[in-house]
């Protein structure tokens, strides 16, 4: 690569992350309203929430994600049996409609971050990329926001 293109690689993800626009791949995938809240050390899992929108004509599948901030970051759902016993376990692969949304949100799907490798910082943000069965794949900054924030207004 030339030092111009390098250059210009940078300069494209450095859009793509403060934007949440994807670089290449599923170009029909719009993420909005993101965040995370902050974690109190590292010894306790982070969970970041998100809406994720299928703008395109065809069903998009979510297959995982990724980020420096946890060695172990799944979709992970929390369920509630009829006898009022919450329990989580990974979501697998989540497909997403033409014209729909997948919604992570406290108390259902959401990013669960698992072996965090620093402290979630109120204030601070990180990157999280989301995996898609196509091989594309959107990346969004997200905000750390306080420990008793209830959605990404705070």
């Amino acid at each position: 690569m030339t030092k111009l293109t390098i250059t210009m690689l940078a300069t494209l993800t450095t859009l793509a992350l403060t934007t949440g626009v994807a670089l290449a791949g599923s170009e029909d995938v719009v993420v909005d309203d993101a965040w995370a809240r902050a974690s109190i050390g590292m010894n306790r899992p982070g969970a970041a929430y998100m809406t994720i929108r299928n703008i395109g004509d065809e069903a998009v599948t979510l297959t995982g994600i990724s980020t420096p901030l946890a060695m172990m970051p799944e979709i992970h759902e929390t369920t509630t049996s009829a006898a009022g016993v919450s329990s989580m376990a990974p979501a697998g692969e989540i497909t997403i409609a033409p014209g729909e949304a997948a919604e992570l949100a406290p108390g259902g799907l959401h990013a669960m971050l698992m072996q965090l490798q620093e402290q979630m910082i109120e204030g601070q943000s990180f990157p999280l990329t989301l995996n898609f069965s196509d091989g594309g794949n959107v990346t969004v900054e997200v905000p750390i926001l306080g420990f008793a924030a209830r959605g990404p207004e705070g």
